[in-house]
């Protein structure tokens, strides 16, 4: 099928915090015009919230099912009823922490929920354009204090999060030689920017440091990650699917490389311009240092020569720039915040999707 023939996508995870943003994106800064589905177990980290008027501002073109991608039944009368013919892959567990902790859950959502994926893409080939798999850098493991990860980097995972995503990948390799379904790939760097569930580095830092809270960051807090801001993680993946070249994968970094403890200390810095305290105890003083994670990767960095040359894309923000957009986000929707962060988004998507009934 041509590529133009996108015009029914199917979007999992599309609740989560990048999949979230890829619809709001998609929606409202493109010249896409198809239809979008967003399939969604609506675990934890899964919102209704960020995805708040989307349907009302989209009539006929943006539709929601709280559904398990494991469950090939419903799956499958998700692909029929809605004459899917593109696949956007986010859907995933993927907090390292809780990976550590309990496996079982990573390789049930990211290395078992691809499958069933694929397996609909194969039973639906004939009518497909396109499954792309949205990954991350974690499958090449550790980097030293040089280099970048290439798309030819081999695969080194260090913790149960990166071997089921590093499995994911094969799975969806493996599909398109065995079945020839056209594929892309994505390799990601670290996201951060609006909606992003608050256990995660950046935002446990904004709001942590809003509070005045303590701010604990692993080991000398020395690790170093390449950080993008979502939107154009978001870009980059439109960009892949409309004009890349099918089976081929692509890495999207942001360009921007800081250890854990700067991240922290800019973050301290902003928000104590926005929010001045005491001159005499700024939040730097809030850094505590915390027993290291297992398995800790020290450094990634991504070279994404390959889409800024084929596809002309790089991204817009500097860590400074989006940082700040993000800092003030957090600050703005502080009642997303407080729902999130007591639970209460759990009742509050209940009964939304109860009145949807």
């Amino acid at each position: 099928m041509k590529k133009e023939s996108m015009k029914n996508i199917l979007v999992t995870g599309g609740c989560g915090f990048i999949g979230s943003n890829f619809i709001r994106y998609l929606l409202t800064e493109t010249d896409f015009d198809g239809r979008i589905i967003n399939v969604d177990k609506l675990t934890y980290a899964g919102n209704l919230e960020n995805l708040s008027g989307i349907e009302e501002a989209f009539p006929g073109r943006y539709y929601f099912s709280r559904t398990d991608i494991c469950d090939l039944m419903e799956m499958s009368a998700i692909f029929e009823m809605y004459e899917i013919d593109t696949i956007c892959h986010f859907a995933a567990e993927s907090h390292v922490d809780r990976s550590i902790t309990k496996p079982s859950d990573f390789i049930h959502a990211n290395v078992v929920g691809t499958f069933c994926l694929l397996e609909l893409a194969r039973l639906h080939s004939n009518k497909l354009a396109l499954f792309h798999h949205v990954s991350t850098d974690e499958v090449f493991g550790s980097l030293g204090k040089a280099g970048y990860f290439t798309e030819n980097t081999p695969y080194n995972p260090s913790s149960p999060y990166s071997a089921s995503k590093a499995a994911a990948d094969h799975f969806v390799r493996s599909y398109a030689i065995t079945y020839g379904i056209p594929v892309t790939i994505s390799n990601c760097s670290n996201n951060y920017g609006p909606y992003q569930f608050p256990e995660k580095l950046i935002p446990l830092m904004i709001l942590n440091a809003i509070e005045n809270k303590p701010l604990p960051v692993y080991g000398e807090g020395l690790n170093v990650r390449d950080w993008l801001y979502v939107k154009d993680h978001c870009k980059a993946i439109w960009a892949i699917m409309k004009n890349g070249r099918r089976g081929e994968t692509y890495n999207i970094g942001g360009g921007c490389e800081k250890t854990n403890i700067d991240v922290v200390r800019i973050i301290c810095d902003f928000v104590d311009k926005i929010l001045p305290g005491s001159d005499e105890n700024p939040r730097k003083n809030l850094i505590t240092f915390v027993k290291d994670r297992p398995g800790h990767d020290l450094r990634y960095a991504m070279d994404f020569t390959k889409l800024k040359m084929e596809l002309g894309w790089t991204p817009s923000k500097t860590f400074e720039t989006g940082i700040k957009e993000t800092i003030d986000w957090y600050i703005e929707n502080r009642e997303w915040v407080k729902r999130v962060k007591s639970g209460e988004y759990m009742d509050w998507m209940k009964q939304q999707y109860e009145n949807r009934q």
